[in-house]
């Protein structure tokens, strides 16, 4: 397994990992390895969400040029 060092942890963030640590009753180690993971997670959930939206965007209908307005079709409907 591999070793990551990490410099210049805020005070402030470094108490809240450690407290948080001890809330999960894990290591400070063990807690900022799950927090990594989780993140790492979400962000890959995340990018996948993205590309499903693009994929919809491209599949949704586009009328041609010179195809009459949504709401031109409906005014002369109503006028019938």
């Amino acid at each position: 397994m591999r070793t990551l060092h990490v410099r210049s942890v805020p005070e402030e963030l470094y108490d809240e990992l450690r407290e948080k640590a001890r809330d999960s009753n894990r290591s400070l180690s063990a807690e900022v390895v799950t927090l990594l993971a989780r993140a790492l997670e979400q962000s890959r959930a995340q990018r996948e969400h993205h590309k499903a939206l693009g994929s919809i965007g491209r599949r949704r209908f586009k009328p041609g040029k010179g195809a009459p307005r949504t709401s031109d079709l409906l005014k002369e409907d109503r006028r019938r």
